[in-house]
This record gives C-alpha cells, sequence and structure tokens, in this order.
C-alpha cells in the first residue's frame, strides 16, 4: 500500500496546498483581489478531472482520434475533445475570466466584456500536449498562459496578443506516474503533486532553479534532414562532445525534464514549416516564462527573446531553443558559424 504522503514529508518543513500557496502569494502582492488565485485554483480542478480522465482512457474507451480535426488541420483525440470542454467549463465559471482562448479552436471564446474588464484576465491553453501518446501510454499534459485583460482592445483577439512578457502567470501540469502541477506567478517556479487522500495538491519543490549546464538535448531527429545546417551542426558537436538524446513526443514531459535535470530543447525551423511547429502563445510563452523564471533561457532565434516577441495572430508559430543557459549558449554558437 503506498504510504501516505502527508506523512512521508520532511517534518521540518510546511505542509503547503496549491490553494494556500496562491493565498501567502496573494497577500505578498499590494492591491491583490484574489481574482488571479480564484482562476488558478480552476486550474487545479481541470488538471484533476483530466488526470482522472487519461488514467481510466482505456476503460471508458476514450482512446484514439475523435473524428475531427482542429485549427491547426490536426486530427484531434478523443482526449483532446474533453480536455479541451472541460477547461472551458471550468474557466467559463470564473468570474475573473474575461477571454478564454484554446490551441483547438479557431476563435477565442468571450466569457465576459464588461467594464470591469482592468481586473479580468485572459485564459490561453493547450488542453492535452502530446495527445497522440495516449495510446502507447506516453506521457500527455496541458500548458497555460494567464494575460491581464485589455479592455480599450477592440476586438477580443487583440486583447490577447500580448508579448510574453506580459504572462502574470504560466504553467503545466504532467499526467504520468504521477500527476506533476508546475507553476510562476512571476516570482519563480513551484512543483505541486496530489495528495489522494485529502484531495488537493501539495508543494513539493519551491524556487525550482534549472541546472545551468548538462549534456543532453532534446529534439526530433527525424526531421534532421529538414534542418537549418546551424543545427545540424550542433547535433555533430553534440555528438562528438558526448551528450545524450532524450525525446519524448510530448512538449510538457521534454521540458519537464529539462527544467529538472538540465539540457536543451529545440522544435528548429524545418523545410515544411519553415516559421517552425510549436505554437507561440499556448505553448512558447508559456514555458519560456518557466524556464526563464528558473534561470533558463528561451530563445526564437539567436538574439531572438521568446518573451519579447509581439505576437500577430493567437494560432501563431515559432521556433524554439529553450533550457539550460550554458546550453543554450552552444546551440546559438553553432548557428552562428559560417559554411
Amino acid at each position: 500500500m503506498p504510504a501516505d504522503p502527508l506523512l512521508t514529508l520532511d517534518h521540518s518543513s510546511p505542509i503547503v496546498t496549491i490553494q494556500g500557496h496562491l493565498l501567502a502569494e496573494q497577500a505578498r502582492t499590494p492591491g491583490s483581489t484574489g481574482t488571479l488565485s480564484w482562476i488558478l485554483s480552476a486550474m487545479s480542478i481541470s488538471a484533476k478531472i483530466i488526470a482522472n480522465k487519461v488514467r481510466c482512457a482505456r476503460l471508458e474507451d476514450v482512446l484514439g482520434e475523435a473524428g475531427s480535426g482542429n485549427v491547426q488541420g490536426e486530427q484531434q483525440q478523443k482526449l483532446d475533445v474533453i480536455s479541451n470542454n472541460v477547461l472551458l467549463r471550468l474557466l467559463g465559471g470564473r468570474e475573473g475570466v474575461a477571454i478564454v482562448a484554446s490551441e483547438e479552436n479557431e476563435e477565442p471564446v468571450i466569457i465576459r466584456n464588461d467594464v470591469q474588464g482592468d481586473r479580468r484576465y485572459c485564459v490561453l491553453f493547450d488542453p492535452l500536449d502530446g495527445s497522440s501518446n495516449l495510446d502507447v501510454c506516453g506521457g500527455v499534459g496541458t500548458i497555460f498562459s494567464i494575460l491581464r485583460h485589455d479592455r480599450r482592445a477592440s476586438r477580443a483577439q487583440d486583447s490577447l496578443l500580448q508579448p510574453g512578457l506580459q504572462q502574470v502567470a504560466a504553467g503545466y501540469v504532467l499526467y504520468g506516474p504521477s500527476t506533476i502541477f508546475v507553476l510562476s506567478i512571476g516570482q519563480g517556479v513551484d512543483m505541486f503533486v496530489p495528495a489522494p487522500a485529502i484531495g488537493a495538491f501539495l508543494r513539493v519543490e519551491r524556487s525550482i532553479r534549472i541546472p545551468a549546464a548538462s549534456k543532453n538535448y532534446s529534439l526530433n531527429e527525424g526531421n534532421r534532414p529538414t534542418f537549418p545546417a546551424g543545427y545540424q551542426r550542433y547535433l555533430d558537436w553534440a555528438q562528438h562532445n558526448g551528450y545524450s538524446a532524450r525525446y519524448a513526443g510530448a512538449m510538457v514531459a521534454d521540458v519537464h525534464r529539462i527544467l529538472l535535470k538540465g539540457g536543451v530543447f529545440m522544435y528548429p525551423p524545418t523545410k515544411k514549416a519553415p516559421n517552425g511547429k510549436l505554437r507561440l502563445m499556448y505553448e512558447a510563452n508559456p514555458m519560456a516564462m518557466l524556464i526563464e523564471q528558473a534561470g533558463g533561457k528561451a530563445l526564437a532565434a539567436p538574439g531572438q527573446r521568446v518573451l519579447e516577441g509581439q505576437p500577430t495572430d493567437i494560432h501563431q508559430r515559432t521556433p524554439l531553443i529553450l533550457g539550460s543557459p550554458d546550453e543554450v549558449d552552444h546551440v546559438v554558437a553553432r548557428l552562428a558559424e559560417s559554411g
């Protein structure tokens, strides 16, 4: 029988739930109304529901394709649709949410649009990253980004088109051997896991710092023939210098490993996707915030910090290089070489 996490935690450290953590952060923030905490509580509830659906997917016959495509032109998995609906319903019930945008939907959903917009937020998410891994019991996850609602914007989409530096919170949930909730509200990166005995997420890591260097890289080498020459030079250099390759096929799983163990995650431009494949608003920006808050780097290209980019479309794509600062620098150095 598994040990009760409440009994195995270090007795010298306090037991802190995600709600307690958010309330403590709220108390330290002058002028805080608690609205952001209320929204993040919806994300934690969503995580519990989706985690249960993932665990029971085969029993409930919700594996495989849903028979429909998303706005990206990709085949949706059944759990993509289920997870998307869970998030839309829970966030739609939170008073502080003005607009919700999902990777799965072409247009953002306006929840509320009134004169109190200066206290409202926009939530963007990828409901189930790596969902094609589900059929083989691979890692999957949810990624989210939260921005302040700009009530001066004439269109809902315009309120969302803010640089990543404007994010007030970002995080991801990894559904695997354990459900892991990683969160930043701009004061470092913290990690939570669920304690089934009490039905709450407990904080297990505070102020995570990414290792400065680690001889690991993560990317889909099956696309190597279509990578720009600089990325191919990097791979030759890394393999010559004893690096290991780690690639799970789900951004959440790959970035989580790099956050804790160090290394570099890359999704280069290719001949098929010259502007990159990852979604800036739903994937790159929130992950870049987390990695930078942990002391790492996140670039779209040499000299182009992801979080400084001005988006022009909510489904905009981008290349991505992120991870340990020294490892990102090694990639940039190879990209800068001529010939």
